[in-house]
Parts: C-alpha cells; structure tokens; sequence
C-alpha cells in the first residue's frame, strides 16, 4: 500500500472488487495499517470507498489498537466492513473503552533500535508495532530497555515466540517447518498477521453486530479521512470513535517475555542506535541513555577480553 492504490500490493484490491461484485457474500472485512486513511493524500480510501459502493455496498470503518485486546503490542489498524444486506455502522460502534496502558512495575519500554533519528516507536509497557522484516525475511524485531535487569541485558531482543505471544498466538504458532531459511520467515509470517484478538472481536461483531451507541460528528470532503466513519451512496460520515472498542486485561510486557530467551542487543545495533540518538532533536529519557552507554561498555569490553 505504500506505493499508492496503484502499487503492486495494492493490486490484490481490484481481485477483491472483481469477486464481490458477483458474490453474494453477506460480509467483506479489510484490515490495513493506519497510513491507508492518508495514502495519496486520501485518494486510495476514496477509491476503496466508492468501489464497494458501485458494487451496492454500505460501508465502515475504525482504527484500532492491539493493545485493546490485551496484547502488549500497540499496533494501529484500520478495520473496514462492508455489507449490502447489513449496517456496518452496527459491528464497529458500539462503544468507546478507556484507553489507559497501565505502568510497567519493571519501567519495561520497547522501542526500534533501527531508528534513532526521526523516532524510534517507542512503547511503554509494550512494543511498537511487530515488521515482518525485509523481503528476504530478515528479522527486524523491536528491542526491549528493562532498567531493572542485569548489566548486559538491559536493552534485549525478544524471540520469535515472543513476538507470536505479542500477536496473540500460542507460543509456537508459526514454528511448521525445521529448516533454518524458514525459522527467518518466521518473522514475516508475524509481522503480517492480524492479531488474534482483533480478529475475534470483529468476528464476534459481525455475526452479532451490537449497533451503533456512537456520535455521528459531520460529513468531510475526501482529501482527510477521520480515523472512524461510514457511509452508502455517496454520502459519508465522520464518527466519535477512539481506538478501543473493548478492554480486555491487560497483559504486562515483562509477563509476556520469555526471560531465557531474551538476547542481548548486539554491540554493533545499540552502539549504532546511539550515535543516532546523539545527532537525533528527539528527547530522550536520561536513564535510557545511560543504559545504553553501559550495554555498549559492557559488551565492548567483553568483546576485547
């Protein structure tokens, strides 16, 4: 989708429209990043929008978090629904939750360690949103700053069955095949998944849509898509929708973690993280730096013994 609705990924979009068009399917559910709203300055959602409507389709949608469901991942998606026989508005407005990530007893924070500069995705008490890495799957997972661990193993790596635990998966989930070019792939196979949560719920809302308790805010001109709204027929609007439909518990991120299988981030990551912190306009906690200077320490002189 970054390349615009036109992209080579975008191109599975007209396969969607072309089997709908003749389908009697009573549901179609889309799940995208946030960045969608705004891609080509808002002309991909105005073709989404308009081409379920020429296929007879009412439509909605709303911006999620996955943290919502628990899950220690905050990642923004987009879900939209359509349906000819049934109001949208009724499976994704139904309430607003509050959306309060309670404090990690450790200080845990998760942050990406490929960044540095511009941002750096950081989330306390979780991850910022789980990639699939590279186009030859090479992982690309968040790194994780615990404060109250060890020397050496304050800023960490999770594993690939955290990441699955992150996702909502069983720890485990994606490990199908022995071979080590897979176990790589591994990693894209999360990063591209919907979380197990977010699917449920709209699962849930579309077999027993629970209607629409929300506000109705106004209608817009396509060039700005709200981070909620429906509509038919050309006429659409706006909706006073956060992005916590539901609360479920919450699950802290030191508890999802698996201890053993935390790495170290490498001497060559952190100490390449922190020369772009050092050059970034981006504030950082004093503490964090700190820590990162003493993983940086540590491992080069364990690297020199």
């Amino acid at each position: 989708m970054m390349n615009g609705i036109s992209g080579t990924a975008s191109g599975l979009v007209s396969h969607v429209f072309r089997l709908v068009d003749k389908s009697p399917v009573d549901w179609v559910i889309i799940e995208n990043v946030k960045n969608m709203l705004a891609l080509d300055k808002g002309r991909a959602m105005d073709f989404i929008v308009r081409a379920f409507e020429d296929c007879g389709f009412s439509w909605a949608y709303r911006t999620v978090d996955s943290r919502f469901t628990g899950v220690p991942q905050r990642r923004q998606r987009v879900i939209f629904v359509a349906s000819r026989k049934h109001n949208p508005s009724d499976a994704l407005f139904f309430s607003n939750e509050d959306d309060q990530i309670p404090a990690s007893p450790s200080g845990s924070a998760g942050f990406y360690w490929t960044e540095g500069l511009a941002g750096v995705g950081w989330a306390a008490n979780g991850v910022p949103p789980l990639k699939g890495g590279s186009s030859l799957g090479i992982p690309s997972q968040p790194a994780i700053w615990r404060p109250q661990s060890e020397v050496g193993s304050k800023i960490v790596t999770p594993s690939i069955e955290d990441a699955e635990a992150m996702q909502g998966f069983l720890r485990g989930w994606t490990d199908v095949k022995a071979d080590r070019a897979f176990q790589r792939a591994r990693w894209k196979l999360i990063g591209n998944a919907v979380t197990y949560g977010i699917g449920h719920w709209i699962a849930d809302n579309v077999l027993s849509p629970k209607g629409c308790n929300l506000d109705t805010l106004s209608s817009w001109d396509w060039g700005r898509w709200p981070r909620a709204a429906f509509g038919s027929s050309g006429k659409w609007f706006a909706v006073d929708a956060n992005e916590w439909p539901a609360r479920n518990l919450y699950k802290n991120l030191d508890d999802v973690v698996n201890e053993e299988s935390l790495t170290p981030l490498s001497l060559r990551a952190t100490s390449g993280f922190r020369s772009r912190t050092k050059r970034s306009k981006l504030r950082f906690d004093e503490r964090f730096l700190a820590d990162l200077d003493e993983h940086i320490a540590h491992w080069s002189e364990s690297k020199a013994a």
